[in-house]
């Protein structure tokens, strides 16, 4: 993905068109360089378009989608089931479950006018992989290479709806013969949740069928495994809707566990994420961004929780912006290696040891979440590092497993008996203690043993655990056990739109209720 992304420079004419759905100010094509009566031209051509769908999902401060920092998905949704923290900014609001529609800091992921200071969110993006899909059918292409291309652009496109409508709920998203006539104005509802789903769901579906299997994907680009990885994520959200849902989850699963898929849990939790261990030969990862002290793809992940004063490892200071929190460190086990890179303590730059006690240390609301390693040379590259950002890992589908088994229903004895099995398996890699299943004879006490699990397992990660939560409605509860915020409502499991969105729409966008 990094050395394709490297060559892309052209602004490309469906970016051009990426257009705000929910407004009525569409923009009109720039035409001054690509003409699309004869674009795209070659297979040249329509890979730079499919690599232009990668583009918004990378990380990157400005207008990456899975930046490790403020501006992405992760440190926002972490920070709400107590990952992280912090006593200023988005971090804050979202520990507190304390934003409205004017909170910019959680709202602009959907959209934003601010295009001087930042990019305008990602729903525009949305438009793009769909004018995308228009370009591909009229390329002068072999019709099996077409489709392995709008296999690309489907997962993209369902990526990146999936991670909105997480946090949004049902989205505005505009048909091809809207897009294509930009100039006439026609404000749009956002789809129901039924027809969201149906949308998402048939991407991923085309894609599954047509993506390569994870021997044959390119490192960095999707595969017909992450394809139902995400397939899972969703059936997963759908849950309250349908207890049905997870026999799909049970299907999708048991299929990613077979050999073909090549997938195989590692043996060193921690190791996973230092440099060097990443990479194809990492048959855990089922899908990360390949990172380089040169971007596109940028992990500041050191940068955003390293304090200022920060001397040990061959490592300087920081920008100290986010910490864990100690109700999260305390809730592992003393023996789990998962908390390894949850620092208690560091050496700071006038030698003296800092701790949870020192006055006025950062350390005071939560551990160092230095979740992916030392990278001596950040400092030297501007705050970047040379480590992938893995989003997807195949122990996420022995856990969703365990719940489609422990959850679904008609659940018997030996459906949870296998379900502790897979909790354990993931445990075990962990190193701390297996799990009774005698104790665990009940689809509560199963649940909360996964919740536990996925909650020590993937944090900094994807940012998945608040739909964990959600989808078994104890996210509020949960944010109040950690800090008693007074903002935790269940009516916070959405984040508010922008109240441009809602203006723009003229009656025809509705906001998330509790936020009117």
């Amino acid at each position: 993905m990094m050395k394709i992304i490297k060559g892309l420079t052209l602004m490309l004419a469906s970016a051009a068109m990426a257009l705000n759905t929910a407004c009525s100010d569409l923009t009109p094509v720039d035409y001054s360089e690509i003409n699309p009566n004869n674009f795209p031209q070659n297979e040249s051509d329509v890979k730079a378009l499919v690599m232009n769908c990668y583009y918004p999902l990378r990380g990157n401060w400005w207008d990456g989608l899975y930046s490790p920092s403020e501006r992405g998905v992760m440190f926002v949704n972490d920070c709400t089931t107590g990952i992280l923290t912090g006593d200023f900014g988005a971090q804050k609001m979202a520990a507190e479950l304390n934003f409205f529609p004017t909170s910019e800091e959680i709202t602009w992921f959907y959209f934003t006018r601010n295009t001087t200071d930042y990019s305008g969110g990602y729903i525009n993006k949305i438009s793009t992989c769909t004018l995308t899909l228009d370009d591909i059918a009229r390329a002068p292409i072999d019709e099996s290479k077409k489709k392995a291309y709008e296999a690309e652009v489907r997962c993209a496109r369902a990526f990146l709806t999936y991670t909105l409508y997480d946090m949004y709920g049902p989205l505005v998203i505009a048909p091809l013969e809207v897009l294509k006539n930009p100039l006439k104005e026609q404000p749009l509802p956002r789809l129901s949740r039924e027809e969201q789903v149906k949308f998402i769901e048939d991407d991923l579906l085309f894609a599954a069928e047509h993506l390569p299997m994870p021997d044959k994907a390119e490192y960095g680009r999707f595969s017909r495994g992450f394809a139902k990885m995400l397939l899972i994520r969703l059936y997963l959200h759908e849950t309250p809707v349908s207890k049905d849902y997870y026999n799909k989850v049970e299907t999708l699963a048991r299929e990613m566990m077979t050999p073909q898929y090549g997938y195989q849990l590692q043996r060193d939790y921690v190791k996973m994420f230092e440099l060097g261990g990443q990479g194809s030969a990492n048959k855990e990862i089922i899908y990360a961004l390949p990172c380089s002290y040169d971007g596109p793809s940028i992990n500041q992940w050191h940068m955003m929780v390293l304090p200022t004063d920060f001397a040990q490892g061959g490592m300087s200071g920081g920008w100290g912006t986010v910490t864990s929190t100690w109700a999260f460190y305390d809730s592992f086990d003393a023996k789990d290696v998962r908390r390894t890179k949850l620092l208690t303590t560091y050496t700071s730059s006038t030698g003296d040891q800092i701790d949870r006690n020192t006055p006025q240390a950062k350390l005071a609301m939560g551990p160092i979440a230095l979740k992916m390693g030392y990278d001596t040379r950040v400092s030297a590259t501007g705050g970047h590092s040379d480590i992938d950002l893995i989003l997807y890992r195949y122990a996420d589908v022995y856990l969703s497993l365990a719940e489609a088994l422990s959850q679904k229903t008609g659940a018997t004895a030996a459906d949870l008996a296998k379900a502790v099995d897979l909790i354990n398996t993931i445990r075990q890699r962990a190193g701390i203690e297996k799990l009774s299943a005698s104790a665990l004879n009940t689809p509560e006490k199963v649940l909360d043993a996964i919740l536990t699990e996925r909650w020590h397992e993937f944090w900094c990660e994807n940012g998945q655990f608040r739909a964990d939560l959600i989808r078994h409605h104890k996210l509020a509860q949960w944010v109040k056990n950690i800090n008693n915020s007074p903002y935790a409502e269940d009516f916070k499991e959405l984040y508010p739109l922008p109240l441009s969105a809602i203006i723009d729409g003229k009656g025809a966008v509705k906001q998330n209720a509790g936020y009117q």
